[in-house]
């Protein structure tokens, strides 16, 4: 439970500081209240089902990447800009690391859940329909940003981040499927590692 806590702790300085003079107050309320959302959806069922702290602590990683767009804007993280200058790229590339981890931390938390549960008996489509599931959650992120643009006019801009990219919305679903691939590649064995000790 001490690891609970620690990481508790770390989510709630890095949300207050989000919160403190960000750039765009309702582009940051916007980028942050999926977090928010969450962590209270865990706080809720943290008796019933419990995952393990290797998963928290992806959550707690994707949490700190959304307080740092909210705070900034995803267009304008001063590091990122950096790097657009450096590599002369057309944009700030920051949203990307949002997308990346909006597959790569829901494929560990869908598989620790599917495995748990029990979900799928059959194994070959296990990782299949975990991909399927993270690009379900992108394009539905895609839809919820394009509706928020279109019902709140300039105000929405700072949250759609396409930053004049046209492919922008595909990119970001592309950079999604790539995140869970490469977290289910790289992490499903020390996941199962960390299923063992449970």
């Amino acid at each position: 439970m001490k690891y609970i806590y620690l990481l508790l702790a770390i989510f709630s300085i890095v949300l207050l500081w989000s919160v403190i003079n960000p750039k765009e107050g309702f582009t940051c309320f916007l980028e942050i209240i999926p977090a928010i959302i969450g962590i209270t959806i865990l706080a809720l069922t943290f008796k019933k089902f419990r995952f393990t702290n290797f998963t928290y602590t992806l959550i707690l990683i994707h949490c700190i990447i959304l307080f740092i767009g909210g705070h900034y804007t995803y267009a304008e993280v001063p590091f990122f800009d950096y790097i657009k200058e450096v590599f002369h790229q057309s944009r700030n590339n920051y949203d990307k690391i949002g997308h990346f981890a909006q597959g790569f931390v829901p494929a560990m938390i869908i598989r620790e859940l599917f495995i748990r549960k029990k979900v799928i008996s059959n194994q070959s489509f296990f990782k299949f329909i975990i991909v399927s599931i993270c690009l379900a959650i992108s394009a539905a992120y895609e839809w919820i940003e394009w509706f928020v643009s279109i019902a709140s006019g300039d105000g929405g801009d700072a949250f759609l981040g396409t930053q004049g990219y046209v492919w922008d919305t595909q990119s970001d679903m592309l950079f999604a499927a790539i995140g869970a691939v490469t977290a289910l590649l790289s992490l499903s064995k020390t996941q199962d590692r960390q299923l063992i000790t449970m």
